[in-house]
């Protein structure tokens, strides 16, 4: 979940550890946004975000685990600055997403503009497994086809996705990393979870087993949105257990 620490969110971090609390989450990860090239006056100042965590984590002992996640937008030219900050502080758990290319984002279009669906799409994936090749700071990759919720063309084939997904998960789980189940796609109205079940079982079969499940909220109404729903799910496409994360070491939960 994201925080006031993020340049999308106003919500406090308290605010969200109280939702969660009257939600009876045992526990909860805060994995406020990096992304350098893009945004460079970051509202993550981590000196102070590791401190209200500490802070958080001290005053509701008992009540809730909180751990100290963090979601890097990483680009192939910005790799250098999230090898720093990872060696530099104490991470549970990192995302590393896909949310632009060449600086140019994607939830303002920028970068699909010009540019045909098949165009983009292939850029998007090949994007995520270029930085794969070459960062490996990581526990899951995070809404791994976020790309179609900034699709004004639509759904685009899955036998099209799927050439590019495949080496990304195949990546993924001969370096030990997971993806994670992002329950945003309720929010945004999208016909499928994300990443998709067609994603998921191709995960599993190819004998992924990291996964975590998050409500990437940004403010406390979607807090834990249907993660039960996605539970459930996660159990018919073939997986037993999801993870949670401490110290960027996977702890497995039966679903």
């Amino acid at each position: 979940m994201h925080s006031e620490y993020s340049d999308d969110s106003v919500c406090t971090m308290e605010e969200m550890i109280q939702t969660a609390i009257q939600k009876q989450l045992f526990e909860v990860a805060f994995t406020d946004h990096v992304d350098y090239g893009v945004k460079t006056d970051l509202n993550c100042d981590y000196e102070a975000y590791f401190s209200e965590i500490d802070h958080l984590q001290k005053k509701y002992l008992g009540q809730i685990v909180i751990k100290k996640g963090i979601e890097f937008g990483v680009q192939l030219h910005t790799i250098e600055q999230f090898k720093k900050d990872i060696n530099r502080y104490p991470f549970d758990f990192v995302i590393l997403s896909n949310h632009q290319i060449e600086n140019k984002e994607f939830w303002n279009y920028s970068y699909q503009k010009g540019k045909t669906q098949r165009e983009y799409q292939r850029d998007y994936y090949q994007a995520i497994y270029q930085v794969m090749k070459r960062y490996k700071d990581y526990s899951v990759l995070g809404h791994l086809d976020m790309i179609k919720r900034y699709d004004e063309y639509g759904d685009f084939p899955d036998d099209e996705i799927m050439k590019y997904v495949e080496p990304i998960l195949k990546l993924a789980i001969k370096d030990g990393k997971g993806i994670e189940v992002n329950t945003s796609s309720f929010k945004y109205g999208l016909r499928d979870l994300m990443p998709s079940k067609r994603i998921l079982k191709r995960y599993c079969q190819l004998g992924g087993t990291i996964i975590t499940v998050g409500s990437d909220t940004h403010e406390t109404a979607h807090l834990a949105d249907r993660i039960g729903e996605v539970k459930k799910e996660l159990k018919v496409i073939g997986f037993d257990q999801f993870c949670t994360f401490d110290q960027m070491i996977p702890k497995y939960h039966n679903l």
